[in-house]
């Protein structure tokens, strides 16, 4: 595939490539442990899930 059929350069390849890897962590900082209907866990209502991962995903 010839260079000119590229809808962008090698440098904006790279920032997309860094702006999916910043929404993929951001994802997994939202992800916590699992409350049942038994076991209710506390966690889920800390700071990172609440507001740094929003903000790393938004970010990205």
């Amino acid at each position: 595939m010839d260079k000119r059929n590229l809808a962008f350069g090698k440098t904006n390849f790279i920032l997309l490539a860094i702006g999916v890897a910043v929404v993929i962590i951001g994802f997994i900082l939202m992800s916590g442990g699992s409350s049942t209907e038994t076991v209710f866990d506390p966690n889920i209502f800390s700071a990172r899930h609440i507001t740094v991962a929003p903000i790393v995903t938004f970010i990205g």
